[in-house]
């Protein structure tokens, strides 16, 4: 399959008793492909045009899906192409980070109805509560009783392990390990009864990349998350690759030459938090990193210094994981401003160029398009895979 080109999904099954799997196949191939007349349905999924045409008035009937302009021009009956409703389906992302937390409502078509955000030095657990209780009753006093009966859960997204690097955070040791003792469903469970899912925070954020972004057009590909500490995610076979404990593609431990030449850690070149230390050396405020819109002119000599770094560290983090999976591509997307994405793409590619590769196939460097509300965005994504679409390596468990 070249570049560019999207995957038919699994082939469907016209037997009875499976009506939930075809379902979800048909509403996963419209969200791949978009709208679609039932005769492209049918070649797409394998399924007879009759089974095609019975499951789709099941699902407009559900609200799931919706009809479009027929299509008129050529020889034959004019078909009419069906395709997701956005309104069919709201789900909640919330994001836990190092600095600040983050809930969207999402609809069916990946479109963000709601977003509210706090800012914080880190994360405590009752300062999250009292946001979310906050936020939910804020975004309910907007929504009709039938968008409240659409919402279909609520996906939580957090650092793997995020007591881990209190000293780099500048928190004190003891608050952050109060995560250790969290379950997130027990947190949530006097705010909302909705279905409770959790998954990585890089790992959400490649998932919403994969579902709504340029990640589209890859089979196969790395993709680097630059936030407060930078992660990652891991697509193989047009799926998000979760590994064994959901922590797969956790690019930040990788080791890439710091200063020096000395061996360190992506994370400790690649991350904001260590422009966050440039800034207050420099005596300039770091939260101006994590405020909306962001705006970071102020601050040009510091991020050009910090980029220089981290586009020789992304380049030889991108070629060595190729040396484990024949990537087509890296995907680099993070909470910044375009312009230093585009910036951190270009000088990423061009860094390759120069890197001795032989033995290697050099990826492409593609620029990710989703930004600062990936993690949510991919959170929101859980509860909607889980219940409607397909997803061969979807390792969400409800909790």
């Amino acid at each position: 399959m070249t570049t560019g080109q999207l995957s038919i999904l699994h082939s469907g099954v016209n037997q009875s008793g499976v009506r939930a799997h075809n379902e979800r196949l048909l509403l996963s191939t419209l969200h791949r492909h978009g709208a679609l007349p039932g005769s492209a349905i049918a070649r797409q999924t394998g399924l007879s045009p009759q089974t095609v045409s019975v499951i789709l008035r099941k699902l407009e009937a559900d609200g799931l899906v919706c009809r479009g302009e027929r299509m008129r021009g050529k020889v034959g009956k004019p078909s009419v192409p069906m395709a997701l409703c956005p309104d069919g389906v709201l789900s909640y992302g919330l994001k836990i980070g190092r600095r600040s937390a983050d809930l969207v409502l999402m609809d069916l078509s990946g479109s963000v109805r709601r977003h509210m955000s706090i800012q914080y030095p880190y994360p405590v657990p009752d300062q999250v509560t009292a946001f979310l209780r906050d936020a939910f009753a804020r975004i309910s006093a907007d929504l009709t009783p039938q968008e409240q009966a659409r919402i279909c859960g609520i996906g939580v997204a957090r650092p793997f392990e995020l007591w881990r690097w209190h000293e780099i955070v500048g928190a004190p040791q003891e608050a952050l390990n109060v995560w250790k003792r969290v379950e997130i469903p027990a947190l949530l469970a006097d705010l909302t009864d909705l279905p409770v899912f959790e998954l990585n925070d890089a790992t959400a954020a490649c998932r919403a990349e994969h579902m709504f972004g340029s990640g589209k057009r890859f089979g196969d590909y790395a993709y680097f998350f630059l936030g407060a500490f930078i992660g990652g995610g891991v697509v193989l076979n047009h799926d998000v690759f979760e590994g064994n404990r959901g922590n797969a593609g956790a690019m930040g431990p990788m080791l890439v030459a710091g200063d020096g030449g000395r061996k360190r850690q992506l994370l400790e070149v690649a991350s904001f938090h260590v422009l966050e230390q440039e800034l207050a050396a420099a005596g300039l405020d770091p939260a101006q990193l994590w405020r909306q819109p962001q705006d970071w002119s102020g601050i040009a000599p510091q991020v050009d210094r910090w980029a220089d770094r981290t586009i020789q560290a992304l380049a030889h983090a991108g070629l060595s994981v190729c040396a484990v999976i024949d990537f087509e591509a890296i995907v680099i997307d993070g909470a910044m401003p375009a312009t230093l994405r585009r910036r951190l793409v270009d000088g990423v590619r061009a860094a390759l160029s120069r890197l001795d590769a032989r033995g290697l196939i050099v990826p492409q460097v593609a620029e990710g398009s989703i930004g600062a509300d990936a993690r949510a965005i991919g959170a929101a994504c859980a509860p909607i895979i889980a219940q409607f679409l397909l997803n061969a390596h979807f390792g969400f468990a409800e909790a």
